[in-house]
Formats: structure tokens, C-alpha cells, sequence
């Protein structure tokens, strides 16, 4: 099998924004948090802690509708850089296991520990030593996942939230995917998932069933990708930010978004998360890329070079904001991902351009 050869941990944290406000905010253990925009003005849900989930509330949902669904919950407008700091502090345990790490986000990452920095044969212990480190440095509670690729790594990642620890060795990995309905496979967002549905597919064993060809027919060249999905095969490596030149965040939704005013508030979010690692780092960017994914699952990026590096979040925000409306049907079709990178990173010796000029010359956008 792909992969087999390989032990690769997903790491993802619990609610991690509304965690982190809970754990600094005593008061509100135990109470159900949501972290994001204002309701009074239509903002988006950034996280929810499990008490607020309880209810429904969860992440992309309108800040209205989540009132309307939890009207006791604690609402809090998020703080990007602290956030950032935690995931900095998880980040350097993970760095401490391995150096192949591949952050998804603030609150996950894929670690590669088939060899690794504590000469432990068995991922298992690998992954509780992690989810120790977290909650010893930072009071947090972390899920992860263990698998022979990062497909089945992730899926068991969210088995047994919160506080959870799923392994899925190589021998097993047929049997874990089998009875996974389709909307859980990598990729497959709502309009696809129906599409299956409509072919009589509910499960990855039923994709099994049918010719690579058929499914070819009706999902394009994701078809051939799915269907070796369905057989728990996934050949992607954990590719190291080591190397990295840009700094990006992404969100998939739980529902498609059609209304523009919401995708802005999730890019608003997403651009803080990228601003404050590029002030941390010392690395601000000449280019700002939007990626959005529609819900029948084309993917376009749009990007703008300006000629000043930045690390603003007002002006990767105000570049973002505009490739979004001028160059995408956002607003008209439906979307079920959207995300924000930054690149042309300025290296750490780089000296800083300075400008003479005013306005500046990004001013004339």
C-alpha cells in the first residue's frame, strides 16, 4: 500500500482559539465561547468551544446564527497574536520530534515520525509524547491521529475529540476507510458528495465498487484520485515549512458561502493569522495571493505583487479583499473554501526598502 512504509501523525488542537480564551479567562471554563466576529455585525465564527458545539454553533456559521442557536454563549473578538504564540510554542514541540513538520494552520500539523528526534520506534508514543508536551507547556488539550499517510492520519484525528488518540496501522487501514461515508473524504465537499450519492455511492467501500472510469465520467480527474482514496492510499509527503518562501492560512466551511460580506469576515481572519507571523518572523512579502474553491471544487488563486513588502494586515487585507471581488464569482457562486497567502518573502538578512515618497507608492493600486 502507498505510504506504508511511512508513520505520520496529524496533530490537531481542540477548539483551539476558544481554548486558549478559556484558559486565560477562568471565568469562562466550563461556558460556552465563541470566538469571532460580532453578531450585531455579521460577523463569522472563528471556533466554538464543545460547550457552544453542543448547541450547533460552529466554525463559518454567521455570528447571528450562532446567537440565535446559543443565545448564553460568550461571544470574544479574536487575538491573532496570542494565538500565534501558542501555535509557536506547539510548533517547537513538534520540532522537537521531528523536523518534518507541515502546519496546516494555527492549530494543526502533519508530522512525519517514521524516524525521529526521540529514536522511538512506535508512533503511538511519539503522539502521546506530543499531546503530553501541549498540555504541559500549555495547558491545552490536542487530538492526533496516526497513520501509515496523511489521509488516514488526518480522518483519525477526529475520531474521538476532544483529548482523543486514534492509531491506524498499515494492516487496518483498508477496514478504517471502508465504512467512511463519502462527505469525510479528502476533498469532497457537498456538491460532490451529492453527486456521488446520486451514482448510489454513500461509502468509500461503494467507490470500490466502481470502475475508475465511471467516476472519471462524473468527477473529472479527481475521480482516479478519490478512488485511491477509497483504498486508504495517499502518497503525499509531509513537506517541511523549512523551506518555505510564503506564509498562507485556508479555511474550508462547513456549508457553502455565497454571501460576500461573509467571506470577507473569514478572510479578515485568516489575513491576521498570516499578518502576525510575518511580523514575528521579521519576513513581510511582495505578494499576496487569494485562493478561493467553488462548490462544484474548482480551485483559482488571483495574486498582486506590490512594490514594498508588507507584513500590514491592513493592506494585505485591502489587496486580498479586492482580488476576491474583482477577480472571482464570489458573491454569485458558492464557495466552500477560501484562503490567503503572502509570498516574495524578504529574507532575515535582507535589508528593508525604504520609501521617500508619499503616498507611498502602494497607494496607487
Amino acid at each position: 500500500m502507498s505510504g506504508a512504509g511511512r508513520k505520520i501523525i496529524h496533530v490537531d488542537m481542540d477548539a483551539f482559539f476558544a481554548s486558549v480564551e478559556q484558559r486565560d479567562r477562568p471565568e469562562l471554563r466550563g461556558k460556552p465561547v465563541v470566538v469571532g466576529g460580532s453578531p450585531e455585525k455579521r460577523g463569522v465564527v472563528a471556533a466554538a468551544s464543545y460547550e457552544a458545539r453542543r448547541f450547533g454553533v460552529r466554525s463559518a456559521m454567521s455570528a447571528a446564527k450562532a446567537r440565535r442557536l446559543c443565545p448564553q454563549a460568550v461571544f470574544l473578538p479574536p487575538d491573532f497574536r496570542k494565538y500565534s504564540e501558542v501555535s509557536r510554542q506547539i510548533r517547537e514541540i513538534f520540532l522537537s520530534v521531528t523536523p518534518l513538520v507541515e502546519p496546516l494552520s494555527l492549530d494543526e500539523a502533519y508530522l512525519d515520525v517514521t524516524e525521529n528526534l526521540l529514536n522511538e520506534p512506535l508512533a503511538r508514543k511519539v503522539a502521546e509524547y506530543v499531546k503530553r508536551e501541549i498540555r504541559t507547556k500549555t495547558g491545552l488539550s490536542a487530538s492526533a491521529g496516526v497513520a501509515p499517510n496523511k489521509f488516514v492520519a488526518k480522518v483519525a484525528s477526529d475520531f474521538r475529540k476532544p483529548d482523543g488518540l486514534v492509531v491506524v496501522p498499515p494492516e487496518k487501514v483498508l477496514a478504517f476507510v471502508e465504512k467512511l461515508p463519502v462527505g469525510k473524504l479528502w476533498g469532497v465537499g457537498p456538491v460532490t458528495e451529492k453527486k456521488l450519492q446520486s451514482m448510489g455511492i454513500w461509502t468509500a467501500a461503494e467507490i470500490r465498487k466502481r470502475p475508475v472510469a465511471e467516476l472519471e465520467q462524473v468527477l473529472g480527474s479527481f475521480g482516479a484520485f478519490l478512488y485511491r482514496l477509497a483504498f486508504g492510499e495517499d502518497d503525499r509527503p509531509v513537506e517541511s515549512e523549512r523551506e518555505s518562501k510564503s506564509c498562507g492560512a485556508e479555511r474550508t466551511f462547513e456549508r457553502d458561502l455565497v454571501e460576500l460580506t461573509e467571506l470577507v469576515e473569514i478572510l479578515r481572519s485568516l489575513v491576521s493569522e498570516v499578518a502576525d507571523w510575518l511580523k514575528d518572523s521579521g519576513r513581510p512579502g511582495r505578494t499576496v495571493t487569494l485562493k478561493l474553491r467553488y462548490s462544484d471544487f474548482k480551485t483559482i488563486t488571483r495574486s498582486k505583487t506590490m512594490p514594498v513588502a508588507t507584513d500590514d494586515p491592513a493592506r494585505i487585507l485591502e489587496v486580498a479583499e479586492r482580488l476576491l471581488r474583482e477577480g472571482t464569482e464570489a458573491g454569485h457562486r458558492p464557495a466552500r473554501l477560501i484562503g490567503v497567502s503572502v509570498s516574495g518573502l524578504r529574507g532575515e538578512e535582507e535589508p528593508e526598502q525604504l520609501w521617500l515618497q508619499f503616498p507611498p507608492p502602494w497607494d496607487r493600486f
